[in-house]
């Protein structure tokens, strides 16, 4: 069940002051869960065009205020990421399709924040590394996902899980944005996108091999 503890991503963040006010006034407001899994997938659109139009070619100061709406784009998305499970769990309102929206809007999020970036390194195969990077986000939790399809506890293990793989993200943007007036910000994101993916294979490799471990394989 999606309201199950070991269906939920353990997060310090929730017990912070500031969620549990936001959650328990998105639950008076009667906001419902699910609307908030789609209002993330909106933050997620939005930091993908934004990130789109910060073209290589533009003015730094367009492009690096354009990198930082970005980076609060994903900011955005996971608060959200957040609150549906405190409004649904806490705040008594999920419902049955309550787990499709926490997780489909989860899987088309990734991938677009993650590709747009290839687009602004400025090499020629900065585009397939960051679709290589989105895929193997999608693959990490299908991981997470079969395990729990087979009755074992949901792995969110790392060293590239959702929250770090946005928190570096983030963090690249940022970086980049600064790096702006230097022209660096393409080398800044080609060195995000690889940090990425290889923390992220590892994670897909870490999750796997702890899948056959607990199902007994030898």
């Amino acid at each position: 069940m999606p309201d199950h503890p070991s269906a939920r991503r353990p997060l310090k963040t929730r017990s912070s002051g500031l969620a549990i006010a936001l959650a328990r006034l998105l639950t008076r407001w009667r906001i419902s869960p699910n609307a908030i899994s789609v209002a993330s997938l909106a933050f997620a659109s939005i930091g993908a065009l934004v990130m789109l139009a910060a073209v290589p070619d533009g003015p730094p100061g367009l492009r690096a205020a354009l990198l930082v709406t970005a980076a609060a784009c994903i900011q955005l998305r996971l608060l959200c990421n957040l609150l549906d499970g405190m409004v649904a769990v806490e705040g008594g309102l999920g419902t049955r399709t309550g787990a499709v929206f926490n997780e489909l809007p989860d899987r088309l999020a990734d991938p677009l924040l993650i590709v747009p970036a290839g687009y602004l390194t400025g090499v020629a195969w900065g585009p397939e590394l960051a679709w290589s990077a989105g895929l193997l986000a999608l693959l990490t939790a299908n991981i997470r996902l079969l395990g729990a399809s087979l009755g074992l506890p949901q792995d969110f293990q790392g060293p590239m899980a959702k929250p770090h793989r946005m928190a570096a993200l983030t963090v690249g943007l940022l970086i980049a944005a600064l790096c702006t007036p230097l022209s660096l910000d393409g080398p800044v994101l080609l060195i995000t996108l690889i940090l990425l993916l290889i923390g992220t294979g590892l994670t897909a490799i870490r999750r796997t091999r702890t899948l056959l471990r607990d199902l007994g394989s030898p």
